[in-house]
């Protein structure tokens, strides 16, 4: 095991001697790393937090540290991170609460840049990416690879639907929609498809012309958002990506950026 000798490690935390731990980080006593993790530097590691394999933490991490939530009173609450993640210089990630849920979660293979914030109850996906600074207040959660644009700010208990891309400076206070590009330079709106993305996904031409066939009447003037999903149901929902932006757009509390 490479533990530097200037890091702190807690009686009772469970680290690999696949792992290295670097120069002045910290690590709790109810950290658990899975194997061939690896801390570059003044790490901090706390609460009882879950890390799966192959994570990397650079300099000034904070990871499972207790929530910016004047409720929170000290419970014993967690969070737990996939493999094959990137957490680089500055990112602070909370621990979830009692009233959350109790667990903030990150999924597999994210890259998470400098100075971003996963606040207390917050769900990320895999393959998400959040760029330099996004902020995700609590209760945010972030399906499965979509990237949050830098110095986004995103409104508690906000969804950001699969694949989605939020530009550079976004505020997100509504649920953003699946597929799509959305950004505060279009006055916080969906303006289109993430075709580039999709396509760099793997999304085929018929998968894509399913999904820009509903975005159209989605975003038709001529109709609300409950006429559009009512027209799509009419229609016949042609497939898998069409039917799970139908269930997005009908379960959404806080209402989507259309």
């Amino acid at each position: 095991m490479s533990i530097h000798p200037t890091a702190i490690v807690a009686k009772g935390a469970v680290i690999p001697a696949s792992c290295t731990v670097g120069p002045y980080s910290t690590i709790g006593p109810h950290v658990v790393l899975g194997e061939e993790c690896e801390l570059v530097s003044h790490v901090v590691l706390d609460g009882h937090l879950k890390v799966g394999a192959r994570n990397r933490f650079f300099s000034f991490a904070c990871v499972g540290v207790a929530p910016q939530d004047l409720k929170y009173k000290g419970e014993p609450t967690g969070a737990a991170l996939g493999d094959d993640n990137v957490i680089r210089e500055c990112v602070t990630i909370s621990r979830g609460t009692v009233g959350g849920g109790g667990t903030t979660r990150v999924g597999n293979g994210c890259l998470i840049m400098a100075y971003s914030h996963i606040g207390h109850d917050s769900v990320v996906g895999d393959g998400c990416i959040l760029a330099n600074s996004a902020t995700l207040a609590g209760h945010v959660i972030v399906e499965d690879y979509a990237t949050v644009g830098a110095l986004n700010q995103v409104h508690q208990y906000c969804r950001i639907g699969k694949y989605a891309y939020t530009g550079g400076g976004t505020t997100v206070t509504q649920d953003v929609l699946p597929y799509s590009l959305t950004s505060a330079k279009r006055e916080t709106r969906a303006y289109g498809l993430n075709k580039v993305g999709l396509e760099r996904k793997g999304f085929d031409s018929a998968r894509l012309r399913a999904i820009q066939h509903a975005y159209r009447l989605l975003q038709s003037g001529k109709m609300n958002t409950s006429q559009a999903i009512a027209t799509l149901k009419e229609e016949g929902i042609a497939t898998e990506d069409v039917a799970y932006l139908v269930r997005f757009v009908e379960s959404s509390e806080r209402g989507v950026l259309k």
